[in-house]
């Protein structure tokens, strides 16, 4: 039997900034994908994922995307690639929506940069938004969006070269503490790190009993009337609440100089991710064309291309992150909000496995509380 001090199972996004990680404070670090990373088959592709600070969804989330910034950047320098451009965010909606006071919330209790803009004032200052008469915008300053396909690719670069065995188009058969059985072999590791993504909701490891749900998602890319209207200095990435608290779609500047990438999540039917449909239909299509229409009419409606990813949803929609047993940590639960902090994660990550705990604020992610839901 091989010997490791770590192992990693999945390396999508979180797996691959673990392996990284890892193997920057000297682990022996094997690490395993069922594909060959980066690729189309799970969450961490199709060009772009929003980065920002003044995040909705809690400011708990605020010290660890914080510290994301400064690991994307590292990564940066470690690669010589780039990664991450800053273009500030909008935060749509009306006023009262979860989208628009929970940005607020975090953008006023960790002191961030910010602006409140009615909807004239988007459309003077970024031209190609459209926005209701109720709506406004939270104008989050220290925002912008990662490259999914470099990032991955890159974290795995250096996670080879400091000494990471890397196994791609290997499944894993087994994962238990302290052993891993892939490709008919098996290895015997101090820890074992999964982060499967959709994978951890189809029962690779017996004892994540959780209830997590893995959905169908649609991006969809539109040729832009006049360009200069969606270049990264001019057109911030955007989450857009269309109705009530419902966060329905998002969207970036061009990425290409060519095509603007829209997402409308709009479908949460469980899925099994060996049995996803990939082929994008017209009721696929449909949600993005109507958003375009209506709030970004310089985009041309019909599509350019578009791409299937899967999303793999905790009930309360927070991460899941923590250790299950003695030598067992999962990452996972990330709920189509999670890639921006993969390195952050990554590096707690490799706390959990080389030193038992971590002093990131990561309490609100116990995989425990979701067993609760289980039983209910």
């Amino acid at each position: 039997m091989e010997r490791a001090d770590v192992a990693v199972v999945g390396l999508g996004a979180m797996g691959s900034m673990a392996a990284w990680r890892l193997a920057s404070r000297g682990a022996r670090v094997i690490g395993f994908d069922r594909y060959d990373p980066p690729h189309t088959m799970g969450s961490s592709h199709g060009q772009s994922r929003i980065i920002r600070s003044a995040y909705y969804e809690g400011p708990g989330y605020v010290p660890l995307v914080r510290e994301a910034f400064e690991l994307w950047r590292a990564l940066e320098r470690e690669s010589d690639e780039s990664l991450l451009t800053m273009t500030g965010a909008l935060m749509i909606g009306p006023p009262d929506s979860e989208l628009v006071s929970g940005s607020l919330l975090s953008a006023r209790e960790w002191g961030l940069e910010h602006e409140v803009l009615q909807a004239a004032d988007v459309h003077r200052r970024f031209p190609r938004y459209r926005l209701r008469d109720d709506e406004i915008a939270v104008y989050d300053i220290a925002a912008g969006f990662v490259r999914p396909e470099k990032g991955v690719a890159a974290a795995l670069g250096r996670a080879r070269a400091l000494g990471a065995k890397i196994h791609t188009n290997t499944a894993v058969e087994r994962v238990e503490p302290g052993e891993v059985h892939a490709g008919g072999k098996a290895w015997q590791v101090d820890h074992v790190i999964t982060c499967t993504g959709a994978w951890n909701a189809a029962g690779l490891l017996p004892a994540l009993d959780m209830p997590l749900e893995v959905t169908r998602q649609c991006m969809v890319w539109f040729r832009p009337r006049t360009p200069s209207l969606h270049t990264p200095e001019a057109a911030p990435v955007f989450v857009h609440g269309t109705t009530g608290d419902a966060i329905h779609a998002y969207g970036f500047p061009s990425v290409d100089g060519e095509t603007v990438k829209i997402g409308v999540s709009d479908d949460d039917t469980p899925q099994h991710p060996d049995a996803i449909d990939r082929v994008v239909h017209p009721a696929d299509l449909e949600p993005a064309v109507r958003y375009v229409g209506g709030a970004l009419p310089d985009l041309d409606p019909e599509p350019a291309r578009s791409v299937i990813c899967l999303q793999e949803n905790s009930p309360d929609r927070h991460f899941v992150i923590g250790t299950l047993a003695p030598g067992l940590t999962v990452l996972g639960g990330f709920s189509g909000h999670g890639f921006k902090f993969a390195p952050v994660i990554g590096d707690v990550a490799a706390d959990l496995a080389l030193d038992g705990g971590t002093s990131r604020p990561i309490e609100q992610f116990a995989p425990n509380r979701l067993a609760k839901v289980r039983r209910t």
